[in-house]
């Protein structure tokens, strides 16, 4: 999967480990990393290993690890592309396109299951999010996430249009200066499934995901926010929820102004015109907040284009229809992820920070 999104410049970001919230799974991002590539098309893939050892009865654990073992969720063919991509340091523009198509069938959705009824219903009760990734030929896409600029509004008119979404929107509440990202989403289709011993089913596996991102944090940034988020704690309903999370992040500076000076969140500078007519004057070290007063300096929020753990986590438990039955495994394991990847994930605040400092150097403030 790592060589797959290599091709289309997507890569391992950050690490999260959704058992601290009820989900036996850990999981990265595979996404654009240069500026380039991100301000042409910030598209972003969610992707999780199951945890095994997380399932607690032994046996149905061995049968699960039986069952994927006699799997392949690539193509033979989309095997000897990566080869021959790697042996000669691209695609002919042919073979790209039999890639993507040769790619597309380990995404598909797959209705024919590889168990039985039974072996499906064993590992359903366990959890649902185990039955979908062992029960099935393929790892496929399981929601798609469009972007909305108000994620308040989506929610209200979902139910207008005869969808039911999630309870409460995840993530940050409501600012001037959006943050991070917030999450709301509506329930998966109950689906027609086969399983092998011909018996006819139903599996709870797609569904559809909205979001709406502001601005990166840095770390003291992101320690303030996890803060007073466990503090706010969940609230019952959205609108109570809001409101309560709104009065605690009160705490939480809300202008751009101060999220630079306090260093909660990262911007990218660029020179104005006037500011390139001065460009002598500007020196590595200077503070940019009197250029930006003088009109030489414009700060621009950089976007945040990572996950939120719990987040995410609520999404699938909410959506796969298991919010009575989360677990708290909590026991990260990025090394056995990091192993399975073949790589190191890459560190999101150092990214950011990245960006933000070769924004600084082309303004000749480092």
């Amino acid at each position: 999967m790592r060589r797959i999104f290599a091709i289309m410049g997507m890569y391992p970001v950050s690490y999260y480990d959704l058992s601290q919230a009820g989900v036996p799974v850990h999981s990265t991002a595979f996404r654009p990393i240069d500026e380039a590539s991100l301000s042409r098309n910030p598209f972003r893939m969610f992707t999780s290993l199951l945890r095994l050892e997380l399932i607690e009865n032994a046996a149905l654990r061995q049968r699960a690890a039986e069952i994927l073992s006699q799997r392949d969720i690539f193509t033979s063919r989309c095997r000897q592309l990566l080869d021959e991509y790697d042996e000669q340091g691209g695609f002919s523009a042919a073979q790209a396109e039999e890639f993507v198509r040769e790619t597309l069938e380990t995404f598909r959705w797959h209705r024919q299951a590889t168990v039985d009824e039974e072996t499906y219903r064993s590992l359903h009760r366990e959890h649902r999010l185990i039955a979908d990734v062992v029960c099935f030929p393929g790892c496929h896409i399981n929601h798609l996430t469009p972007r909305t600029l108000d994620i308040d509004r989506v929610q209200a008119m979902m139910p207008e249009c005869g969808i039911t979404p999630k309870i409460l929107i995840e993530g940050p509440p409501r600012r001037e200066v959006p943050i991070l990202l917030r999450q709301t989403s509506f329930k998966a289709l109950e689906e027609q499934v086969l399983f092998v011993d011909e018996k006819q089913g139903t599996h709870t596996a797609r569904f559809g995901e909205i979001e709406q991102r502001g601005v990166a944090l840095t770390p003291k940034g992101r320690r303030l926010y996890d803060e007073l988020l466990h503090k706010a704690g969940t609230g019952k309903d959205n609108f109570t929820h809001q409101l309560h999370l709104r009065e605690v992040f009160n705490a939480f500076p809300d202008s751009e102004f101060l999220l630079r000076l306090q260093g909660l969140a990262w911007f990218r500078y660029r020179l104005t015109p006037s500011g390139e007519a001065h460009r002598q004057a500007i020196h590595p070290g200077d503070d940019p907040q009197p250029l930006i007063e003088r009109g030489w300096v414009i700060a621009q929020p950089i976007t945040y284009e990572d996950f939120l753990p719990v987040s995410a986590a609520g999404i699938f438990q909410s959506n796969l229809g298991n919010e009575t039955l989360a677990r708290s495994y909590g026991n990260a394991s990025r090394d056995a992820f990091e192993q399975a990847l073949g790589c190191a994930v890459r560190d999101e605040f150092s990214l950011y920070q990245e960006a933000e400092e070769r924004s600084k150097r082309r303004c000749g403030l480092l």
